[in-house]
């Protein structure tokens, strides 16, 4: 794909709840400053547990009344009889939000391990079965290109992801990675096992590289070496993290795009400098216009 031809890429943007009244006006900050660049969703997480499920009700319903941007709602089986999760499913569709992000979801805090709900829906493409009989949801589902941790295979991973689509979703976006050969060696065994929804990379700009390795050792994701030494370079002033992060984003994101990539997913962590300013050399202009603070 040579850059004549080239179209601009569609991206989505992430955010997670607040914790204080600091952190909420943040968020809002954020959300406001990246919604001129035309995202086709934002997304609002869960805590660990379902721990922040009110917040993000909260949140998504502010996203629909507040802004033209389309809100995506996570939505997990943690903590929940089937019931209650098909009542919360209902008032989105009631309240006009026709996308949700369906996962498993993590253990709560102090649990060593994901135990499903004795009433509850037990893994991800239950949930999504039972979404599809609430309401046509758009549905959006994740995918890993590092192996979920806990999955017993990388087969046996691919072939949950197989199970979720099957069972209605109609997107997946993958856990955030640091090689884009990751990412599309993934993608040739996604498309080999007869996948053929979108699977949108989910890329996670890093601007603390010592906060991100333990993130990323959480989650199964890891770190190249190059990665971490191209931060130590620069020492720990914000000014030269925040330029080193723009700079891996849009390399990142530009080898994507020459292999025919074209949408991303920005993980925010609700901060919007970074995201915004890796849109712009993606060649997304802001609109001129935006909501006012």
């Amino acid at each position: 794909m040579n850059s004549t031809t080239r179209r601009l890429p569609l991206v989505s943007f992430e955010f997670f709840p607040p914790r204080t009244p600091g952190a909420a006006r943040t968020l809002w900050r954020s959300f406001k400053r990246l919604q001129p660049y035309g995202p086709r969703f934002a997304s609002v997480t869960y805590g660990a547990g379902g721990s922040t499920r009110e917040r993000t009700h909260q949140i998504v319903r502010r996203m629909r009344e507040e802004s033209d941007i389309p809100p995506a709602a996570h939505l997990t089986c943690v903590g929940a009889s089937r019931g209650e999760v098909d009542q919360v499913a209902r008032d989105y569709w009631e309240a006009g939000i026709r996308h949700i992000v369906a996962l498993r979801g993590d253990a709560p805090a102090g649990s060593d391990r994901y135990e499903p709900h004795p009433e509850g829906y037990h893994y991800a493409s239950d949930l999504v079965s039972g979404l599809r009989r609430v309401a046509d949801f758009e549905i959006t589902v994740a995918a890993y290109p590092e192996t979920h941790p806990e999955a017993l295979s990388a087969e046996a991973d691919l072939d949950n992801l197989k199970r979720k689509i099957d069972a209605g979703a109609t997107r997946a976006i993958t856990q955030f990675f640091f090689e884009p050969d990751l990412y599309l060696r993934f993608m040739d065994r996604v498309r080999a096992a007869g996948i053929t929804t979108p699977v949108v990379p989910g890329i996670l700009p890093v601007v603390d590289i010592i906060a991100a390795s333990r993130f990323a050792e959480r989650c199964g994701a890891s770190v190249p070496d190059s990665l971490v030494s191209r931060f130590g370079r620069v020492g720990t002033g914000t000014q030269a993290r925040s330029s080193v992060a723009v700079s891996v984003a849009t390399e990142f994101t530009h080898r994507l795009m020459l292999e025919g990539v074209n949408e991303f997913h920005f993980y925010t962590l609700n901060r919007a400098a970074v995201v915004a300013r890796t849109c712009e050399n993606l060649g997304i202009v802001p609109a001129e216009t935006a909501i006012p603070a």
